[in-house]
């Protein structure tokens, strides 16, 4: 009788030892934020690489903090001007989505699978706007848009979108996100 009170011990303590033991979250089996990029008819470029003494993200824990881009084109030139007085709303939209799309680069370098992105958190959006300029939210909204059409839900996010008397190189926007991601 005493080898079943062992057997009986010794399988509850690993039954109270893996329901104590935290699960670890993954995403849902149709979660599949490339396969939105393929559908957009969209390519990931090869990431932007810093300008300065910086690095494109650091992760701390689950969130990956990710340094400000702007709208870098394929063959290296980017979006420049003042919202309000040389680029359009429907430019800096579009020059907003590009950035989406390098920072997206900049993502899947980090993590190697987008579906690894849990939730974009917080955005920041920087927009090189004339004095008198107060669109800056329909500017940004070309970044927002692509996070969602590309995440769903997962790409909701809080948001800040300012006016910036100038940005680097005459860029019309720069953003900077923070994203959750999967262990």
């Amino acid at each position: 009788m005493g080898k079943p009170r062992l057997y009986l011990f010794t399988f509850l303590s690993v039954l109270t030892l893996c329901f104590s033991c935290e699960t670890k979250e993954t995403p849902e089996a149709d979660y599949n934020p490339e396969a939105k990029l393929t559908a957009l008819n969209i390519t990931l470029p090869s990431p932007p690489q810093p300008v300065a003494n910086y690095v494109n993200g650091v992760r701390a824990g689950n969130l990956i903090f990710l340094a400000g881009k702007g709208p870098k084109r394929a063959d290296g030139t980017e979006l420049t001007g003042k919202l309000g007085q040389d680029v359009t709303i429907e430019e800096g939209y579009e020059g907003a989505r590009l950035t989406a799309i390098n920072q997206l680069s900049v993502l899947k370098e980090m993590l190697g699978d987008l579906r690894k992105v849990k939730r974009i958190v917080k955005v920041l959006g920087m927009v090189n706007s004339d004095p008198d300029f107060v669109e800056q939210p329909k500017v940004i909204n070309g970044f927002s848009d692509l996070m969602v059409e590309v995440f769903g839900d997962r790409g909701r996010h809080a948001r800040a979108a300012v006016g910036m008397a100038s940005l680097p190189r005459a860029q019309a926007v720069e953003i900077e996100l923070v994203v959750e991601v999967y262990d």
